[in-house]
């Protein structure tokens, strides 16, 4: 499995919000001391076999299974196979996230264990790219939803209703919103209080009408801003300030994802095509 190894990510949901811990870990031999989270923590295993010890139980992970601890719950974490070793990614959630689209407040998981498939690799793929790149607006576009998703789906918690009144006129603005200040996008928590919302709702109400969430939105409107301004000239590291990418690595991704060739090759191009 290779050497013991772990790495924390820290992202903040929204320009100005709270954060939330990212952990990637990978362990040969590694066992837990018993201990507890203030946070519900969000598991996914990744490869090979974890114990865990949990309210009297022993949970046995393997890849693809996700794993719900409460907070303030005692547990530990070893290897599941001898020799064969553990890797997971998790999340730290403070309790009012898994709140958003249930009603009854914090939700009960009778079974810290869950199969899904279709949501274990969601989170895996918002953990890996988050990681990565902890932008702001992506945290907050994605792992509240999944988490929304994950209380739905697998706790005691009734859904809260899905029909959110006037969904096409709150996409538009919080799209206008997010388009006019996309240097320096507002947090969707203020956008939904703005609008009377909760941040569940807006992200539904959005996702329905523009059909993705709105940091994929923005990323695109990006590009296309991108591509004005590689097409006067300017090199990608210096558009991608400008447009409100973090850096040139971020811009890349999203360009070759929405046009299908890189900045640079896009630019070389265009610059081909005039001379």
């Amino acid at each position: 499995m290779g050497r013991e190894q772990a790495r924390w990510t820290r992202a903040r949901l929204g320009r100005c919000g709270p954060s939330l811990d990212l952990l990637t870990a990978r362990f040969d031999k590694h066992v837990y001391a018993p201990h507890a989270h203030e946070e519900f923590t969000v598991g996914v295993s990744v490869g090979g076999s974890e114990v865990i010890d949990y309210r009297g139980g022993r949970i046995r992970t393997g890849p693809g299974s996700i794993v719900v601890l409460a907070p303030g719950e005692m547990h530990t974490g070893g290897p599941g196979d001898s020799g064969g070793g553990y890797a997971y990614r998790a999340l730290y959630a403070g309790p009012s996230l898994l709140t958003e689209g249930v009603l009854g407040g914090v939700p009960h998981f009778r079974e810290p264990l869950i199969d899904d498939p279709e949501l274990a690799a969601a989170f895996r793929a918002a953990h890996t790219t988050l990681s990565a790149c902890p932008d702001p607006l992506e945290a907050e576009s994605r792992l509240p939803w999944l988490l929304a998703t994950l209380s739905r789906r697998h706790s005691t918690a009734g859904p809260a209703p899905d029909t959110v009144p006037g969904a096409h006129r709150i996409a538009l603005a919080v799209r206008d919103r997010l388009a006019d200040e996309l240097l320096a996008p507002p947090s969707l928590a203020d956008l939904a209080e703005g609008l009377d919302l909760s941040r569940y709702q807006l992200l539904r109400a959005f996702r329905t009408t523009m059909g993705v969430p709105p940091y994929a939105w923005l990323a695109q409107h990006r590009v296309h801003r991108a591509r004005a301004l590689l097409d006067a000239g300017l090199r990608p590291a210096e558009v991608a300030p400008l447009v409100g990418f973090a850096d040139q690595a971020h811009l890349t991704r999203w360009f070759r994802r929405v046009l299908g060739v890189t900045p640079a090759a896009y630019r070389n191009s265009v610059q081909d095509a005039r001379g």
